[in-house]
């Protein structure tokens, strides 16, 4: 019998080297649009922006549809076909001429990501439902750490092979994940009941299931907190008063601490959910974050700055994946795919959403994007306080109620 930690081991090394990829032509973007023929600063900047974001917003627009199909035909198949267009577009990506077609591939890149949460959605099935969200926490992990350490590869890689070979390096790292995919990950066994006989469920059907809506919010706030800093740390900084030469020091410092602490709460959810309902964890999870951003924006020392950043990471990594946990426990298997789709697509929505929303607000008030935040994850605990039903609540409330009552989602699972 095939191990579920097999696929456990494959679906993670994937994510982490595929994510590595994703983040590895990052740093030179703007590099690379001078060598393509652009030299004011201002168009530069429009075109590195409107680049970055084309790709998860396309991305989140076509999560649910790739997600339908992996219900149909199998994960497996839909992320050969995520990393075979990688390798394709990325390697284009180092014959290019003009910066239009730069865009025009992140946005085909985009259209056939769906990578995320097919990855997400096969830990999620692969693992036992005692193990689910110590599976998704550890792909999270290796999602969050790819990022991480993707630019610092690019930057160190840009210099020594060039700028057009460096994309095809990034394609490089997507076809060793294909090989790690297609070698060491093994399908679970699906329903015998034919595909043709089971109903399709509606997209409607899928935001009905309990606490469906709520989940989707959490991710979308959690997400626009967390990606609201890259536009505004390197400034706030610079406001603090510290040298020119220090700030991408320190910068980086905190991006990496903000980084590391939010893996580490993605592990942390999987142990505090043996314990706690989700309902509770994001809640606590939730207004320590918001403490801790209040600290930080009124903090100007360096070691309480990395001390709360490091709890605002250790809180949004923690709530993020007890919520996708929390989602995954009340997902019907024949739509699981689909449904983690719209899961990351409210968490991409966020992500493309941020930072132009916090380079506007930055723009009047650099410690505003920091109130912000925190008014954003008190909003979110409000919102579970007030939304989230916990699972035990349900099923009693289900047990009293009228057989000729119509049956809820969290029954087929």
């Amino acid at each position: 019998m095939h191990s579920w930690k097999r696929n456990q081991a494959a679906i993670t090394a994937a994510a982490f080297v595929g994510f590595v990829g994703f983040t590895l032509v990052m740093p030179f973007l703007p590099l690379y649009f001078r060598e393509l023929g652009l030299t004011e600063v201002g168009d530069i900047s429009l075109w590195t922006g409107v680049t970055l974001g084309v790709s998860p917003a396309i991305a989140a627009l076509t999560g649910p549809l790739w997600g339908r199909i992996g219900d149909r035909f199998g994960n497996k198949i839909l992320i050969q076909r995520s990393l075979v267009s990688f390798i394709v577009v990325l390697s284009a990506m180092a014959f290019i001429t003009r910066p239009w077609h730069l865009f025009a591939l992140r946005a085909l890149q985009g259209f056939f990501a769906g990578y995320g949460p097919l990855t997400l959605s096969m830990a999620a099935l692969s693992a036992p439902p005692h193990k689910m969200a110590s599976a998704i926490g550890t792909v999270q992990t290796a999602q969050r750490m790819g990022p991480a350490l993707g630019p610092v590869i690019g930057g160190l890689l840009a210099p020594a092979v060039g700028l057009r070979n460096t994309f095809l390096v990034a394609a490089g790292f997507y076809f060793v994940a294909l090989v790690m995919i297609t070698t060491l990950y093994q399908e679970p066994a699906r329903s015998s009941q034919p595909v043709k006989r089971r109903p399709r469920t509606p997209f409607a059907s899928i935001l009905a299931f309990e606490n469906f809506l709520v989940v989707m919010l959490v991710l979308f706030g959690l997400q626009l907190v967390d990606r609201s800093f890259g536009p505004v740390l390197a400034l706030h900084l610079g406001q603090l008063g510290y040298a020119a030469n220090d700030i991408p020091v320190l910068a980086g410092v905190l991006f990496s601490v903000l980084a590391f602490a939010a893996a580490l709460g993605n592990q942390i959810s999987g142990r505090a959910l043996d314990r706690q309902q989700p309902r509770v964890i994001i809640i606590v999870a939730t207004l320590m974050a918001a403490s801790a951003l209040a600290v930080f924006a009124l903090s100007s020392t360096t070691w309480l700055m990395t001390a709360t950043m490091s709890i605002v990471g250790l809180g949004i990594g923690t709530a993020i994946t007890t919520a996708y946990t929390a989602g995954g426990a009340v997902i019907p298997r024949d739509v699981h795919a689909t449904a983690f789709g719209f899961l990351t697509s409210a968490s991409l929505v966020g992500i493309a959403l941020s930072p132009a929303l916090s380079g506007l607000l930055g723009a009047q008030s650099i410690r505003a994007v920091f109130v912000a935040g925190v008014v954003i994850l008190i909003a979110i605990a409000i919102v579970v306080v007030r939304g989230m039903v916990d699972r035990d609540s349900a099923a009693a409330a289900q047990a009293t109620a009228p057989a000729t009552a119509p049956a809820t989602a969290t029954e087929d699972t």
